[in-house]
């Protein structure tokens, strides 16, 4: 008993210390600054500070805005609250500054969920990066969760500004860069980081501003934005903010303490109102098979790239892993078309299956993985880990399911094989793919980033083919992942067309370690659990916890999206999207493995938000031409892919992988069933 007591007593006195010195950090080493608009004239700066008692800001000048400051802490950290009232009409922007006079930039790594990881060097010049400035401010749109962090790897401790009070409203405005006079009710704000002489510090700013760039389209920096908000004589508003400490090993664990941290204060619900049983949302989403299937010079397909929203027509692009996935949707429209007595479908599938087997493949055995067509045609010389791994992937799924119904394919099979040993040809020393190679198996970009998307293919072809080398070979990517990419933290280019900090590169180290698991046992099953737990927390750290704002005629928040759950995409590609594919069911493995409540708990708010928010169906297309068509590019914040910016789909998107994905959410435990059959 006194054992309790004394840790009782402890943890009281830590919680205690930690909030007194929030406080002071708050008190002592802020930096706040008031901007003042007349419009039509530029706008100018007052400094504020604190008076005695630590709550109203002072300044040497008579302003037309009151603004109070309240500290309240619970003891683990400490809620920031501003109050501001008008004294007379005013345009304000409110700046602030907390310096962490106890770390260094120098070693500082930093966190903006889903927008920048660490130093964000692995992206290029014309994306937001140290490269560009130490210094920025972001809008809280652009971050999964509206929070800046901050970790000094020498130190071993860490800071976050979290806004509490998460925005709910957005104005339409005219300008994108530059001072800009808000025409409505905005509380929508920014967040940052920044160093003065080695000394970092953590920024907000209310309304929104964006420095020293907004981020505007794919690589293109623009000029900064600064925002201001109108209130009459005699309004006033609140916002606030927790300020949170912690002491992690590393980065890895600071932002699995971030995660769970901010999902604890976020407290994201699974949407209520689910329409759609999952059986309806995939025969709604075979009207996109029936739709888009083509036959063009012996290849046979579904038509699921670069298509137009506003018409959805055929273009005769034949993409076998991503953004395409024609084999995976082959093989879904064939399971779905057997077991509903679907004949068309079933023709289809087996017709793109069959089509695959003759004509699908190169002199060398490479799956020619994307044939465009249009035009005189054009066939890229230039082939991937990724898409390669991902066409195999869904054969495997095919003859595994095949075979257990009696009907065997030996020379696809044979040609599949023969492909493997292809791919292990190019396995590096240190167990890595290069990301891309030429048809004769010259390497184009050695980089390994991709490596992680081989290891579920070659367990599959472990577990499939009865072959030891395909396990090796797996095992190796294993040991290159730990070393090279989950303990440094460095989840990068994974996607085909950014090299940068992305989500799927840390989706698929997750999911690489979950399928070595399945095949494993003892300790070492258990240390591949571990860094599927450790690769999960930066997957989900892409995943909104809260739902945007959208303003009213903007097309996305007038049918009512949700951005809860939705994935932001990479540092260069900044819109949200439906990757998902099995990683929900890894997510409940790892809550059973673990114990870790949450990860179960946001699987299902993933679950809920993805099913069928913007399903096009009949009598609610979605703002897509055609049923079954699921949207991409959903574009959410001040950013667009190349047309139509916040609030709206980009102009060509590529419904086959958002089918694709949505598909396998819906195939619970898809993959623990391959591997339970022989």
């Amino acid at each position: 008993m006194k054992s309790i007591l004394l840790t009782l007593v402890m943890a009281f006195l830590a919680s205690v210390s930690l909030a007194q010195e929030l406080e002071k950090l708050v008190k002592e080493n802020q930096s706040f600054t008031l901007y003042l608009k007349q419009p039509g004239n530029p706008a100018t700066a007052h400094q504020i500070q604190f008076d005695n008692d630590g709550a109203t800001f002072q300044s040497d000048e008579n302003l037309p805005l009151n603004i109070f400051m309240e500290l309240a802490g619970d003891g683990e950290d400490m809620e920031i609250h501003f109050n501001l009232k008008a004294q007379e009409d005013v345009y304000f922007s409110l700046q602030g500054q907390l310096e962490l006079n106890d770390l260094k930039f120098e070693s500082a790594q930093m966190l903006l969920p889903g927008f920048w990881y660490r130093k964000n060097q692995r992206s290029p010049e014309k994306a937001p990066s140290v490269k560009t400035s130490n210094n920025w401010l972001v809008r809280e749109d652009r971050m999964s969760t509206p929070m800046t962090a901050l970790y000094d790897s020498t130190a071993k401790k860490g800071y976050s500004l979290i806004r509490m009070d998460v925005a709910t409203d957005i104005a339409l405005t005219t300008h994108q860069s530059g001072e800009v006079v808000l025409g409505g009710p905005t509380n929508m704000g920014s967040l940052g980081f920044g160093e003065n002489s080695d000394i970092p510090y953590l920024s907000f700013a209310f309304p929104y501003a964006e420095a020293p760039h907004s981020y505007y389209r794919k690589l293109t920096l623009g000029d900064p934005v600064q925002s201001f908000l109108h209130l009459e004589k005699g309004d006033d508003l609140s916002f606030s903010y927790l300020l949170s400490k912690t002491e992690q090993e590393n980065f890895s664990d600071f932002v699995a303490h971030q995660w769970s941290y901010s999902y604890d204060k976020m407290s994201p619900e699974p949407l209520k109102e689910q329409l759609f049983t999952d059986h309806e949302i995939k025969s709604t989403l075979t009207e996109f098979f029936k739709s888009s299937y083509m036959e063009t010079q012996g290849l046979k397909g579904f038509s699921g790239v670069h298509l137009e929203t506003a018409t959805c027509e055929v273009v005769e692009i034949y993409e076998v892993g991503f953004i395409g996935r024609i084999l995976l949707n082959a093989f879904n429209a064939l399971e779905f078309g057997e077991a509903n007595n679907d004949d068309d479908l079933v023709r289809m599938a087996r017709n793109i299956m069959d089509s695959y087997a003759e004509y699908g493949f190169t002199d060398n055995g490479l799956i020619r993985e994307m044939v465009d067509f249009r035009g005189e045609g054009n066939e890229p010389s230039i082939y991937s880990i990724r898409r390669q791994s991902e066409g195999i992937y869904a054969l495997l799924l095919y003859f595994n399911y095949e075979k257990a119904r009696g009907r065997n394919h030996p020379d696809f099979e044979n040609k599949i094989q023969n492909l493997l040993t292809t791919i292990l040809s190019v396995q590096q020393v240190d167990g890595s793919f290069p990301r891309k190679f030429d048809r004769e198996l010259q390497i184009i970009d050695e980089t390994g980033g991709s490596s992680p998307s081989a290891v579920a293919p070659l367990v599959m072809a472990y577990h499939y083919f009865g072959d030891r080398k395909y396990l090796d070979a797996a095992k190796k990517v294993g040991v290159y992942q730990e070393k090279e990419i989950i303990s440094k933290a460095d989840y990068f280019s994974s996607t085909l067309d950014a090299v940068c900090e992305d989500k799927e590169a840390a989706l698929y180290a997750s999911t690489a370690m979950y399928y070595l698991a399945l095949v494993s046992k003892g300790k070492e099953r258990q240390h591949y659990v571990d860094l599927a737990k450790k690769a999960a927390y930066f997957t989900l750290s892409w995943y909104y916890t809260w739902d945007v704002p959208f303003a009213q005629g903007q097309m996305l928040g007038d049918i009512g999206l949700k951005s809860r759950g939705w994935g932001n995409v990479s540092v260069e590609n900044n819109h949200i999207d439906v990757f998902i594919f099995e990683f929900a069911e890894i997510l409940r493995w790892l809550a059973q493995e673990t114990g870790e409540e949450r990860f179960r708990a946001f699987g299902e708010v993933i679950r809920s938000s993805m099913r069928e928010q913007l399903l096009p169906r009949p009598g609610n297309l979605m703002g897509i031409a055609k049923v079954g068509y699921y949207p991409e590019v959903v574009q959410h914040t001040a950013w667009d892919y190349g047309k139509n910016g916040k609030g709206y789909y980009n102009d060509i998107f590529a419904p086959g992988w958002t089918v694709a994905s949505l598909w396998e959410l819906l195939s619970d435990d898809r993959t623990a069933k391959f591997f339970q059959t022989n």
